[in-house]
């Protein structure tokens, strides 16, 4: 789990104790399920690299071992990688560009 907020910290002096209160625990809700969003972050990113090696895939075609294990390691990746972590280095970017190898077509 990410950051957790108290009511202190929310500002506006319009809102009494118990609204601030009310707004600080919708933050921890929303940081509590950090690691489901990233997760399905990586699964739709997996998915979209999965679908533009599908046509190597095809009866017609022989996958080599290299885009075989590639693709293998992609469908792997949730057994693989279960912390907030490892989600967080899956994501990491330079530049606009994915980093982490798995990521990287052989």
């Amino acid at each position: 789990m990410g950051r957790v907020y108290t009511w202190q910290e929310v500002g506006g002096d319009e809102y009494s104790q118990a609204r601030k209160e009310e707004i600080a625990a919708e933050w921890n809700a929303w940081e509590a399920k950090s690691a489901e969003r990233k997760l399905a972050k990586i699964k739709e990113i997996r998915l979209s690299k999965l679908q533009d090696t599908d046509y190597l895939a095809l009866s017609d075609n022989t996958l080599s071992v290299a885009m075989s294990d590639y693709r293998q390691g992609l469908r792997d990746i949730p057994q693989n990688n279960t912390t907030e972590e490892q989600y967080d280095l899956l994501l990491a970017k330079v530049d606009g560009q994915l980093t982490h190898a798995i990521w990287s077509k052989p």
